[in-house]
């Protein structure tokens, strides 16, 4: 027998209760009770009822004499449920009505509440008669239960942080994407703004928040939002995945069935709304499996060809994914309702946010070094990200103006690579194309933070350094560089070395012109004859013509 006296709350029916399944919907509580005994039969705990859109639940109970020092509430914790109707006999022997549901405005309810919740009068003295009658267009697996106004409140402050962190971080994602799809010119987190904006108000809708707060006086609207927006959240979503992993680029026909199950998605949600509620989850449940599975094997694509996100961006969807089959589980019928089908999927946002936020901050840093590097191909040799010859040559010219007016000598060198060809016999072509590369790395570890290092051809390298440098100075600088390119390699032969040679200047002495330095650089060094076992070579200072 029910026991409202324990302090164990809440307090389920459990099979305290009987229950009839009725397809005459217009049976009134005096009608059902004067069926007879026979289609009764026992509730029990997480049971799920199997109904359609034309038949109703009868649940009977009769409630013992209880302490009536404070109210009692009959709680349905199912936002979703169409109408659910207690019935009170009172002392004359008629059925007193109160109603609530998602196909009834939340402003006219007994209490309005996320879910269904009915004021129930106990009797301290003689026990209380009750019917409940539930309408919903497909199953029905919500537990009833009773509870105390003192327990409602404490009950309701939990709940309200828990909604409050989660709808604050979901805001927070939305702020943070919309600036960023602004800032960053970047269309995936604009996608990302919207797809977290519809996955908050899914949530809402799911947990009776918006039936509450935001569209407390349509009811419409209120049936139809926990299973129209589900699916306009997933059309998003394949928006946003297929612009997180540059579907466009990598498949122009993935990219269209993507964005053609999205545009499917908008038109599944307008036939949701037309469709009798009965065959509404006909339609939300095949496209939200279908899409998943689309975004699923459209993300493992991208990875495998070489995608370095759409790995990562699955990995942190799986929390969502897992989540959301508890509700659609539901929906279909084979689980009762639950803490983990009405907040799994929060649960699981709550892991995925800040997941993706990182993916798409480390998506825009690679696109802005991306961008950087293309827009610096004009002035830096794109494999060894040294400076090319026009920079060089610009910095040279002032480099030489510099130590005009402050009187002092600075040096330029230029660093010709003579053993490729060798390197390539001995070691093969590999070797030979990744040596400059090496070769450059150990200029740059020679060059000072104020030098600089450039690439001038294929072979050709060069160096400014600024002064002021005594000719003594000057002198030590190219052995140093032939020492440093001779010593070994990481991951390359011990003999596989560069053997350079190296003519440098003193400027201004050479003249006022880059050109002219950088000619009589080259100069010097074709002149070299190929025997020479000389590495270092000064160029003389700089006459001009009579």
């Amino acid at each position: 027998m029910l026991d409202l006296s324990t302090p164990a709350l809440p307090v389920d029916l459990l099979d305290w209760g009987d229950y009839r399944i009725e397809g005459i919907t217009s049976l009134s509580p005096s009608g059902v009770a004067g069926l007879g005994e026979a289609g009764w039969q026992p509730t029990r705990a997480n049971m799920i009822y199997p109904l359609t859109g034309d038949q109703s639940l009868w649940i009977r109970f009769t409630v013992p004499p209880a302490p009536d020092n404070e109210r009692w509430y009959l709680e349905v914790p199912y936002p979703s449920v169409n109408r659910v109707s207690l019935f009170t006999l009172d002392s004359a022997g008629q059925w007193n009505e109160q109603s609530a549901g998602d196909t009834l405005a939340v402003n006219g309810w007994p209490v309005p509440h996320r879910h269904p919740l009915l004021p129930v009068n106990v009797s301290a003295e003689e026990p209380k008669k009750y019917m409940v009658r539930v309408d919903n267009p497909y199953s029905f697996g919500a537990p009833l239960r009773f509870v105390s106004e003192s327990y409602l409140s404490r009950n309701e402050q939990r709940t309200s942080l828990i909604l409050g962190i989660y709808f604050g971080l979901a805001g927070l994602a939305v702020t943070l994407a919309a600036l960023s799809a602004v800032s960053l010119r970047d269309s995936a987190y604009g996608l990302y703004a919207v797809s977290v904006a519809l996955m908050a108000l899914t949530q809402a809708a799911i947990t009776g928040i918006a039936g509450l707060h935001l569209w407390p006086e349509f009811p419409v609207w209120n049936d139809l939002s926990s299973l129209v927006l589900p699916v306009w959240t997933v059309a998003s979503l394949l928006w946003f995945s297929s612009a997180v992993v540059s579907m466009p680029v990598r498949s122009r026909r993935l990219h269209q069935l993507l964005t053609g199950l999205g545009f499917l998605g908008l038109a599944a949600g307008v036939a949701i709304i037309l469709a009798e509620p009965a065959q509404r989850f006909y339609l939300m449940v095949p496209y939200i499996v279908v899409s998943m599975v689309a975004a699923t094997l459209a993300l493992l694509w991208a990875r495998r060809r070489g995608d370095r996100y759409g790995g990562w961006l699955l990995l942190g969807s799986l929390p969502l994914i897992a989540a959301s089959l508890f509700p659609l589980a539901r929906l279909s019928g084979m689980i009762p309702v639950s803490f983990l089908t009405m907040y799994g999927m929060q649960l699981g946002v709550a892991i995925e946010l800040p997941i993706v936020m990182v993916i798409l901050m480390l998506r825009s840093q690679h696109r802005r070094e991306n961008m950087r590097r293309i827009q610096g191909l004009d002035r830096v040799d794109p494999a060894t990200g040294l400076i090319n010859e026009p920079v060089f040559a610009e910095r040279m010219m002032r480099m030489i103006a510099r130590s005009e007016r402050l009187k002092h000598q600075s040096v330029v060198l230029m660093i010709d690579l003579v053993n490729t060809d060798q390197i390539q016999r001995d070691f093969g072509r590999r070797a030979a194309e990744e040596l400059p590369l090496r070769m450059a790395a150990r200029l740059l570890s020679t060059a000072r933070e104020i030098d600089s290092a450039a690439r001038l051809s294929e072979q050709r390298f060069g160096m400014l350094v600024e002064g002021p440098v005594s000719p003594e100075e000057a002198a030590t600088l190219g052995p140093r560089i032939v020492a440093r390119c001779l010593m070994p390699y990481k991951g390359l032969p011990e003999t596989c070395t560069a053997q350079v040679r190296v003519a440098y200047a003193l400027v201004p002495r050479q003249g006022p012109s880059a050109e002219i330095v950088l000619d009589r650089l080259a100069q010097r060094l074709t002149n070299i004859p190929p025997e020479s076992k000389r590495a270092v070579f000064l160029v003389p200072d700089y006459k001009a013509p009579a």
